[in-house]
Parts: structure tokens; sequence; C-alpha cells
């Protein structure tokens, strides 16, 4: 097993149980002690999660504070870039995207490739930013109260802005997904901006990398039963998987 899938079933693991015991991650993984301890270093120091006497806990837990947008720029960039990668295979020149908050959101906006001709509206001052320069874009911003760190727009402003907004297809972003609750978020002003874009796009895909799966932040924002799928950069647990399948809906894995 590679580096890179060892970390990624490290990361899946704590976010199906929090706390992993580096015994249990020996036996999970097929490596020694040291092999695992390396890892679980590494990961520390990327803030992927915090090490504890015999094992490893969830940096995030159920309900908690959502990480630094420069926390979380530092987290499985390559898996985000993927799973970016895997995104924009669906988008169609002459459509209208919108492009949600966040770090992967913002991986999005690089991976779209120059030939699209289409109209991108977005919340997130970052995400406008990588698109200003594309002269076949026409690139929407709403307006709103600036959130420090994600650069994110919401408040009335902001939903007025989506209320009158038809978008062909939504890349939304996630605090949490979990098969029973859905999908949530860790800030109010937000969610309603994103229900607001979820219910006028004809198609609507979450992105969310493996340290999202499992996960529950603090307001919901919709079941999986409203979204088209899933893109995300590791197989999802039985759970969500049929979850999306009973809804409808698709998985795609970068």
């Amino acid at each position: 097993m590679l580096p890179v899938e060892r970390h990624k079933a490290i990361v899946s693991a704590l976010d199906s149980a929090g706390v992993v015991s580096t015994e249990g991650l020996v036996q999970l993984l097929g490596v020694s002690q040291e092999t695992v301890r390396r890892d679980l270093a590494l990961l520390e120091e990327r803030g992927t999660l915090r090490r504890v006497h015999g094992g490893a806990a969830s940096v995030v837990a159920r309900g908690g504070e959502e990480p630094s947008f420069t926390e979380r720029s530092q987290l499985e960039h390559e898996a985000k870039a993927e799973l970016a990668q895997a995104a924009v295979s669906l988008i169609q020149t002459g459509q209208t995207i919108v492009i949600d908050i966040g770090t992967t959101a913002v991986e999005v906006a690089r991976a779209i490739p120059h030939s699209f001709r289409g109209t991108v509206a977005t919340p997130s001052l970052l995400v406008a930013a990588e698109l200003a320069e594309r002269p076949d874009i026409d690139l929407l911003v709403c307006g709103g109260r600036v959130r420090r760190g994600d650069l994110a727009c919401a408040n009335a402003h902001a939903k007025a802005f989506f209320t009158d907004l038809y978008a062909d297809l939504a890349f939304v972003s996630s605090g949490g997904l979990d098969a029973e609750i859905g999908l949530t978020d860790f800030h109010l002003d937000e969610v309603d901006v994103r229900k607001t874009i979820l219910a006028n796009s004809a198609h609507s895909y979450v992105l969310a990398d493996s340290s999202k799966i499992g996960r529950v932040a603090p307001h919901r924002v919709c079941t999986l039963d409203t979204l088209d799928g899933l893109i995300t950069d590791f197989p999802v647990s039985q759970d969500i998987a049929q979850a999306f399948e009973d809804a409808g809906g698709v998985i795609l894995t970068a």
C-alpha cells in the first residue's frame, strides 16, 4: 500500500470512529507499528489529526469547531485537486455554474478548462479571484458580509442574489456529510445561501474530501436526497453509498 493510500485509510478510519489505536491501524494497513507512527506524525504535522497515547484522534469532533482556512488549505491538497478534476468533467460549455466557498471550491475554479465559455457565479471572493482574468467566463459574485479566512459572502443580500439565479450546475461545499443527517455546515448565515443555491440549480453535487465524510457540523443544509451526487476522493462507507443509491444520486470518486 502506497503512503498516500495509507494516509487516506487512516483519515477514513478516524472519520468513522473519531479515535483509532496504533495497533488497530497496524491490522488495518498491514504494516509495522513504526510505519504507522511515522504516518501519524506526518499527518499531525499537516493538521489532519492529533496524536494521543496509543493512537490518534480527529481534529474536529462531531459538533466541534471548523479548522481555519489556512489549516484546511494544507490538508489533503493533492486529493482536493483530483476531486476538482472529477467535478469539472461534468461542466459543459455555455452553462451557468455555481461554485461555492472553501478550499475545494477554489481547486474546482482552478481546474476549469480554459476552453470553457459560460457563466460562473460564486459567494467566494477567492473563487472569483481565480477566474477574474478568464475572458470567456462571465463572472458573477454575490454581495453580503465577508467572512475572514474563506472570504465567503453571506447574509440576506447574498441570498437575494441567488434567489434570482437559475444555474445548470452547482458545486456546493460541506462542513460534514452524514448518511442520516445529510449535508451540514458550521456557519448559519451561509446555510441559508446554500439552500437557495440548491433550490435553484438544475443539478447539484456536494464536494467532500475524506475528512468531511461521516462528520456532522452544527447546522443542517439538506438531506442527501436533495443532491444529485457526491464528488469525493476516497471510497465512502456503505451507509453513505446506500443513502445516495436510495435517493437516485451518484458518487464520483476522484
